[in-house]
């Protein structure tokens, strides 16, 4: 280490430089400025006429020149770009100054042909500081002139470093209720802030608006609040929050004082209320008076108290402990003279568990021990030979939440005695004295951490019995012994804030990263980004799905959020309805135009949702129904009574309509009196009748009716307002057509900084070209057809380039639609295409988490006008947004819009899933991935079961996702599960019950099941944690077991379960709660399940009845047991008959359409989190149960008593899974990817 005066030592020159000796453990060069100064950038060079050059390092700084702290850009980045040579100048301007004496150079890489060589420059300037230091039991009270101040405008700054995670920065209060307090909590800052609120005044619990975090790290930390009348801005460094108070109040009434490190007890000098700030204070400012400048100078308005004007230096530093696998700090045992050992520290992290603490512990007898002391998960006790884990806490009480807390151990008087914090000590009793042997070991040792994980985090205050240990001899090399620690610092973050959860995701973290927990949001991904919903009515049907209630997000990933709909599915149209609080016909009477009768509509959905479900379909209206006696729509002078227009446009009913003034009566040329527009105008003593249907899209939905004309004799009016209804989807068919290379469609520049999501279809001929790219300064982001096989999703921001491809087995360039979706956010990114495996790379940790792009999104080719698309593109959407092609295509040279093709247009030509294949003189359906039949995937296939029928069925399903390995890549955590997904269809007719509908299993004891139960309700079964019993979740009650044809659809992403149900009344239930994600894995065992008492029942009763239609994610099990009745992978046992009951209940259905009742539900998935290592490479041999009839209760004895053979029949099965999968793939003709699951369906 070196110490340089400024300007002095190492400038940036022609001469000179700092290099380390080669035997320096961890070198860094410290410049000394010799007063505060702003610094605002820093330059470096290489040795002077050497090959010695850092090319990337790390800047710390501090105004002590004892506690530091490391610089981090905007976006968390703590690497500073270095040189590529020993003479070229680079400059870093810093992204926020930073107000200190001392920085460090830390090298991180140099030149490795040479070794590592300095020359620095630090730009900057001096600033006017006025500085008070607070002892905990002191603080600056700043008198008013009069008796209160009121004010409607306040702005407050002030900087601050404290000692502690808790005390009062400013108060004050005013008679009538108002108060404002900034207060430290827990290391965040909170205020209160009350404008004549009674309602706060009289409450107990006062609500605080937080900002911050880790702000006890002793170094400086920058507050402002500004307020407006209500509006409020609290900014704590670079992290604003901007709120409005409550109540009517629009002034702050504060009595007396203001208080500031403290709030006093009035009467009693030197008393405070909470506790006291302990730390410094600099230039605070209250409305624009400098408080700290008037206290120095003894002014009479100002009382000082305790209070001096000098910073303490402070006491406590700090090491941290870097890698969770090698950090640990030794040191030699102090005598003691009692016997036993005692140790006593300070800790902080975010990690859940790790060795804190382990030492050798001899006894008397000889016998050695390892005393550890280990955070543990939910602080668990365990004992394990040779080992004595404590725990290090009590239940309910954290010490993983980034805060300081103390530990303290002793082994005196024949006890283990452990106390954390302030909680009641715990203690084990010993038969024998313990003696430490050897060096206590802090965070870990090598030869323990290989079981346990070693403490990654922070210490300070070390003490061995009861003698302090100083670190800065341990730093020196003249005590103890060290691996992978950094001194003077506690180098912790908080990698929540800001919150990168999106969405309302819960955020969550450890020393090294953050997770999102998205149950109850409606999105999944890695960071929430992903809606579980589709977009609109016609995409739900496209998948499948028939009339019923949906969640429909409309614009995707966008802000909005999901809104529930009805989506009524005829044979022509999908139609989007959406319904309002003012369903039933409403009487008027007695309003007049001073005093009319207004009615506000309320959707189910938000004012931007409306907008944007009605923006992005084909058509919409809304019909209007009114009936009126004696009560006109227009006056003589034309002006609206009730504000209708009908069929050529449509107003808001609160004004004038744009257009022809006029109801449909009078444009069909049919009213009752010619004389007038409407048959309302004619003012007649009997009923009358006007009915339109709104479809004026930029007025729709109507939002109010106003109604003036009912306060005569006899007068009255009736009116009933319909639902909005919407019918296609513009974006879904909205294409171009590329036929120039040098071509493209260009659009404004993507927003897409932390995440982005881009979807579409292609087709073409051409064996490459690019789909879309747009460019910044650096940074880039880009997809392509590389190859005929080959999708490329590449980027950078700011880490180097990354690329992710997908390969198919088949050409995509085989004229007909492909589909893409590539993501990319600040944990991952990933590249689908068709269904294909999915590809995806883990970000680094500690990168550049922004895309910083400038240039615009070129679509179909790029700004150089080289290796452009040929081709059509459709369906473009990014970040939720659907971009129009079409009408940017119609004013492109090389482009037009629409694309050829019988398979281009909006209406669907294969149905349910099934997929439209280009042919020289027309098309084909394509329905090997559908449940269903025919020449457009749209006849049912259903099967008669009796009770000796049964079938069972063996396939293997794709890899849920694959991993592109890097040197970033980590073991795939918790929230690359969010993946996990499953999407369950089926129909079904019985009277049976119990009965058996459905089981998804693993050869090992896990399985998901959906049973009708004795009462014939629906029941899903969730066991898919061997030691933990089943979750059930029941969402319908009514009994489905009635001889009618009911539809079931069950999705799952990640924790979020979608459960559909049509003809039945669901009723809501509590998800399951503290669940985390799973996939399922391969386990060595291969024995049965073990079924839950109540499941083997339902399967044991047989089932006697009608399946139709059964899909599992893209395999249709049912119809393909009824195609390949040969094939190995099918087994039938019994009677197989194929039926017509799906097809026959269809037809039904659409006379009970009016009476039909369909909801969905979300509820939280029973899900688990797994430890073992990529777990996001899904292999190995999953089995997957259909229960229909499953034979009768012999047959199901059978199987549950004779585990040991099954046991054997399935290990021969695993054996020849190859082979099995090949036959497969030949009879199917499947279009899916090398696939490793072995699932079996028993139906």
């Amino acid at each position: 280490p070196t110490t340089a005066s400024p300007m002095s030592f190492g400038r940036t020159s022609h001469s000179g430089g700092w290099s380390p000796m080669v035997t320096d453990q961890e070198p860094w060069l410290q410049v000394d400025l010799k007063e505060q100064m702003e610094v605002t950038a820093v330059a470096t060079q290489g040795r002077y006429d050497s090959w010695d050059w850092v090319s990337s390092y790390l800047l710390l700084y501090s105004d002590t020149g004892r506690v530091w702290k490391q610089y981090r850009h905007e976006d968390g980045v703590g690497r500073f770009v270095g040189n590529t040579n020993s003479e070229a100048v680079v400059q870093n301007k810093l992204s926020h100054p930073v107000r200190t004496r001392f920085l460090r150079f830390v090298p991180r890489d140099w030149n490795p042909s040479g070794w590592m060589g300095l020359r620095v420059e630090v730009y900057g300037c001096s600033y006017k500081s006025y500085v008070a230091d607070f002892d905990g039991r002191s603080a600056l009270l700043y008198r008013f002139n009069q008796k209160s101040m009121s004010t409607v405008k306040d702005v407050i700054s002030l900087r601050f470093k404290s000692h502690q995670a808790e005390g009062v920065l400013l108060h004050g209060e005013g008679q009538r209720g108002d108060y404002i307090t900034l207060e430290l909590h827990r290391g965040r800052l909170d205020l209160y802030l009350n404008l004549d609120d009674n309602r706060l005044r009289f409450s107990s619990g006062r609500v605080a608006v937080t900002v911050g975090s880790l702000l006890d790290d002793q170094h400086w930390h920058s507050v402002q609040m500004e307020r407006f009348n209500r509006q409020v801005n609290l900014t704590v460094d670079s992290h604003t929050q901007h709120f409005q108070t409550k109540g009517e109040g629009h002034s702050l009434e504060v009595d007396y004082e203001l208080s500031f490190g403290g709030i006093p007890l009035p009467g009693k000098p030197g008393t405070f209320l909470r506790k006291n700030f302990h730390g410094c204070m600099e230039n605070l400012y209250y409305n624009g008076i400098n408080v700290i400048d008037l206290a120095k100078r003894r002014k009479p308005q100002i009382h000082s108290g305790n209070v001096t004007f000098s910073c303490s230096q402070p006491q406590l530093v700090a090491c941290t402990f870097v890698s969770s696998g090698s950090s640990f700090l030794s040191l030699p045992s102090a005598a003691s003279a009692t016997g036993g050992f005692s140790v006593r520290f300070q800790f902080r992290t975010w990690n859940p568990d790790g060795l804190l603490l382990s030492v050798n512990a001899s006894q008397e007898n000889g016998r050695n021990k390892y005393l550890l002391l280990c955070c543990r998960p939910l602080n668990q006790t365990k004992a394990v030979s040779a080992r004595l884990n404590v725990k290090c806490s009590s239940p309910g009480h954290r010490v993983n939440d980034g805060l300081w807390h103390s530990v303290s151990l002793d082994t005196r008087n024949l006890q283990i005695t452990l106390t954390v914090d302030n909680e009641p000590s715990s203690a084990i009793e010993l038969w024998e004295q313990l003696e430490s042997k050897g060096s206590f070991y802090f965070g870990g040792q090598w030869v323990l951490t290989r079981q346990t994980p070693a403490f990654q985090g922070c210490m300070r205050l070390l003490f061995i019995n009861r003698q302090p240990m100083n670190l800065n001899h341990v730093q020196q090399g003249l005590l103890g012994n060290y691996n992978e620690l950094q001194f003077d610092t506690c180098n912790i973050r908080d990698r929540c804030l800001p919150n990168l959860c999106e969405h309302g995701g819960r955020c969550s973290q450890t020393w090294s990263t953050f997770t999102c927990d998205c149950s109850g949001t409606g999105y999944s991904g890695a960071t929430c980004h992903n809606s579980i919903y589709e977009s609109s009515c016609e995409a739900y049907k496209l998948i499948g799905s028939s009339s019923g209630f949906f969640s429909i997000d409309p614009d995707g990933s966008g802000p909005l959020g999901p809104t529930q709909v009805y989506c009524n599915m005829t044979e022509e149209k999908v139609w989007t309805v959406l319904a309002h609080n003012s369903t039933a016909p409403v009487t008027v009477q007695g309003s007049s135009p001073r005093k009319p009768h207004i009615m506000k509509l309320n959707y189910s959905a938000s004012a931007e949702q409306l907008h944007a479900i009605v923006s992005g379909s084909e058509q919409c209206q809304q019909e209007v129904v009114y009936n009126c006696r004696k009560s006109r729509l227009f006056n003589t002078k034309g002006e609206f009574y009730f504000p209708l227009n009908v069929k050529l446009a449509h107003c808001k009913l609160t004004a004038s309509c744009p257009g022809v003034q006029q109801c449909s009566c009078s444009l069909e040329e049919n009213c009752i009196d010619m004389n007038y527009f409407c048959n309302c105008d004619a003012d007649a003593d009997a009923w009358a009748n006007d009915t339109g249907v709104l479809s004026y899209k930029d007025h729709l939905p109507v939002s109010q009716i106003v109604i003036g004309d009912t306060n005569r004799t006899g007068s009255q009016a009736v009116y009933h307002i319909g639902p909005l209804r919407c019918y296609g989807d513009k974006s879904i068919w909205n294409a171009a057509s590329f036929y120039q290379e040098s071509s493209y469609l260009y659009f404004p520049t993507l927003q897409a900084e932390l995440a982005s999501d881009i979807s579409f279809y292609f087709k073409t001929s051409a064996p490459s070209g690019v789909f879309l790219e747009n460019l910044g300064l650096k940074d880039f982001i880009r997809a392509e057809l590389s190859s005929p096989s080959v999708v490329t999703f590449s980027f950078d921001v700011g880490n180097g380039p990354v690329v992710l491809s997908v390969k198919s087995h088949l050409p995509l360039n085989d004229r007909q639609w492909h589909y893409v979706r590539a993501e990319r956010n600040v944990k991952e990114a990933s590249l689908q295409v068709d269904q294909l495996p999915l590809r995806f790379l883990e970000a680094p940790a500690d990168g550049h988490p922004r895309l910083r792009l400038s240039s615009q999104l070129f679509v179909g080719g790029t700004a150089s006008q080289q290796r452009g698309f040929l081709g059509c593109i459709r369906t473009l959407t990014i970040n939720g947004v659907s971009f129009d092609l079409e009408e940017r295509a119609r004013m492109t040279p090389g482009v037009s819009s629409g694309c050829p093709g019988y398979c281009s247009g909006s209406s669907s030509l294969c149905h349910n899933r099934g997929r439209c294949i280009e042919k020289s003189n027309g098309y084909v359906c394509d329905c090997s991935q559908s449940a269903y039949g025919g020449t457009t995937c749209n006849q049912e296939v259903s099967v008669s079961f009796d009770m000796e029928s049964s079938v069972t069925y063996t396939f293997q399903e794709p890899f849920s996702v694959m991993q592109n390995r890097s040197s970033q890549a980590s073991s795939v955590s918790t929230e690359s599960s969010s993946r996990a997904r499953e999407d369950i269809a089926f129909s079904f007719v019985t009277s049976q019950r119990p009965a058996m509908l459905l089981t998804v299993s693993t050869f090992s004891q896990q399985y998901i099941a959906v049973i009708l139960a004795k009462n014939g309700s629906l029941q899903i079964w969730y066991h898919l944690q061997t030691d933990r019993s089943p979750d059930v979740f029941s969402p319908a009650l009514n009994n489905l077991a009635d001889g009618r044809l009911h539809r079931i659809r069950i999705h799952r992403v990640g924790k979020n379960l979608y459960v559909q149900v049509k003809m039945t009344v669901i009723h809501v239930i509590k998800p399951v709660t503290n669940s985390n994600n799973i996939y399922f894995h391969p386990l060595n065992s291969a024995g049965r399940e073990n079924f839950n008492e109540k499941v083997v029942q339902a399967a044991s009763k047989g089932f006697i009845g009608c399946l139709s239609s059964v899909q599992f994610n893209h395999v249709a099990p049912l119809k393909a047991a009824l195609t390949n009745r040969g094939s190995s992978l099918v087994t039938i046992r019994g009677p197989l008959v194929q039926s017509n009951c799906g097809a026959l209940a269809e037809s039904t259905s659409h006379t009970l359409q009016g009476k039909t009742c369909t909801h969905t539900l979300l509820f939280k998935s029973p899900t688990y989190t797994l430890t073992q290592n990529d777990l996001a490479v899904i292999a190995g041999v999953v089995t997957a149960v259909v229960f229909i009839a499953v034979c009768a209760l012999a047959v199901i004895s059978r199987l549950l008593y004779q585990q040991r053979r099954a046991q054997r029949s399935n290990s021969i099965k695993e054996d020849n899974r190859h082979s099995m999968y090949t036959d497969y793939r030949t009879e199917m003709h499947l279009h899916n990817s090398v696939r490793d699951n072995m699932k079996e369906y028993y139906i």
